[in-house]
């Protein structure tokens, strides 16, 4: 599907964001399938079952309100700006420098996330093979179908592939879900567990380190995701602006209701299968879900759940791949080619967009190979960059006239600054390192822009 896809691709625009073509159908399933990967089938359960519910104030918590918020706030204003990358807004609104930082945060903080999907690649190919295929060539191999088609097709690769996908991961886990939950003895004595286990408290412990902490994670991915090309790229796919709300909206919807299966999933494999849940809880929680599914389950579910996990990890891959490649290509690598005097028509744009899938493939899979973090520390790790860097200059740009190319600056420099300093020598403090320097980011902007004469 990915490679007929890419015979839709015209141009540099066609590859970017789909030339503005898909109708609220497409929209809704690339915002749900893109979200909804290897963090949501195998880390979100993981951390449920260690840390319950306040363990996921992040993810799906946050996340979901991301995708609200884009819809209800930034959804019309993105789509009236008419851009292939964030990179540009950047540029328009403030100066080239803030253009060339920004993009280069913003692709940096896809590295984790494209990782996770990688590593998570590898672990299905290395359960579902019975360790016949080891974890770092199941990476390899996953590294590879990925690269194959959305180098290929672009948004018209990821969207085609993300509309079937979605189609599989719902039915696939409201199958599991059904058959799960008589195993189980009903929804209601999985539900009842999980309560006795005081997993079902989603506030935190009431301290203000644990508070600020709680904050701190929700705030990564809610506002962190929002100067995200993914994000853009989604809007700007809609015919137009009311597909662009609503299709953001629903999709988080969406992505809330079907992330919560695995969660009851997880709930349920202590009740059927207690030692294997206790003998994996030593070496590796995110095996549990897909121990119980190969272990317990008729083949039929097998093949489902697999089925959808499969498709969750791609269609997540394939669009984290194709943002930053596309904000690099556009916003770093065609200037400095420019500035050579290398004259790029748009063939020559595309070309240049397609190897940069190609390297930044190549790089992430060596990072996927030497990572030790877990898939949802890789995933929700990654947003930190932005929210301390590119949050506040987007933010304050759309909706403060006042805002100017100083201020910009001053809120990356303090943002990054506090940040990086506060993870290197303080990084156990009360306040966390990020949210010291979204506070901080958000100082900057104001002073520089109130500092600079107004036009």
């Amino acid at each position: 599907m990915g490679l007929y896809a890419a015979t839709r691709v015209r141009g540099a625009a066609d590859f970017a964001v789909a030339g503005k073509r898909f109708g609220t159908p497409i929209v809704l399933a690339t915002v749900f399938a893109t979200w909804f990967g290897a963090e949501t089938v195998l880390g979100i359960p993981a951390t449920f079952w260690k840390e319950g519910l306040r363990g996921l104030v992040a993810d799906p918590f946050a996340a979901v309100a991301c995708l609200v918020i884009v819809g209800l706030v930034f959804a019309r204003k993105f789509f009236r700006l008419n851009l292939l990358t964030l990179g540009d807004y950047f540029r328009q609104r403030y100066d080239r420098k803030s253009e060339v930082v920004l993009s280069l945060c913003i692709a940096f903080s896809y590295l984790g996330w494209i990782a996770a999907q990688f590593v998570a690649l590898g672990l299905a190919f290395n359960v579902l093979s019975g360790g016949a295929i080891d974890m770092r060539t199941g990476i390899a191999i996953g590294a590879g179908i990925v690269l194959l088609y959305t180098m290929a097709g672009g948004m018209w690769s990821v969207a085609l592939t993300d509309f079937f996908q979605a189609m599989v991961i719902i039915v696939g886990m409201l199958y599991v879900a059904w058959v799960v939950s008589d195993l189980a003895g009903g929804a209601g004595k999985v539900i009842e567990a999980a309560a006795t286990a005081d997993r079902l408290q989603f506030l935190p412990e009431a301290n203000a380190k644990s508070v600020l902490a709680w904050i701190s994670a929700a705030l990564i991915v809610m506002f962190g995701s929002i100067p995200q090309q993914d994000v853009l790229q989604r809007v700007m796919s809609a015919k137009d602006e009311s597909i662009a709300v609503r299709a953001s909206i629903l999709g988080g919807l969406l992505y809330f209701v079907i992330a919560l299966i695995p969660i009851f999933l997880v709930s349920a494999a202590s009740l059927i299968d207690p030692p294997m849940v206790e003998r994996l809880m030593d070496k590796d929680y995110q095996l549990i879900l897909p121990t119980l599914i190969l272990e317990r389950m008729p083949l039929a579910v097998q093949v489902l759940f697999f089925g959808a996990l499969l498709s969750a990890i791609l269609s997540t891959a394939g669009g984290a791949l194709l943002a930053p490649s596309v904000a690099l290509a556009e916003n770093v690598v065609r200037p400095l080619l420019e500035r050579r005097g290398v004259v790029l028509e748009d063939a020559k744009v595309l070309l240049v967009m397609r190897l940069t899938v190609a390297v930044l493939a190549i790089a992430v899979t060596a990072m996927a190979l030497g990572s030790r973090m877990s898939i949802y520390q890789l995933v929700n790790e990654s947003g930190k960059v932005v929210l301390v860097s590119a949050f506040v200059p987007l933010t304050a740009g759309i909706f403060w006239a006042r805002a100017t190319a100083r201020g910009a600056h001053l809120a990356i420099i303090a943002g990054l600054g506090t940040w990086i300093a506060l993870e290197a020598f303080a990084p156990e403090a009360l306040v966390p390192p990020v949210l010291a320097g979204l506070v901080a980011s958000a100082i900057g902007m104001v002073l520089g822009s109130l500092a600079t004469r107004s036009p």
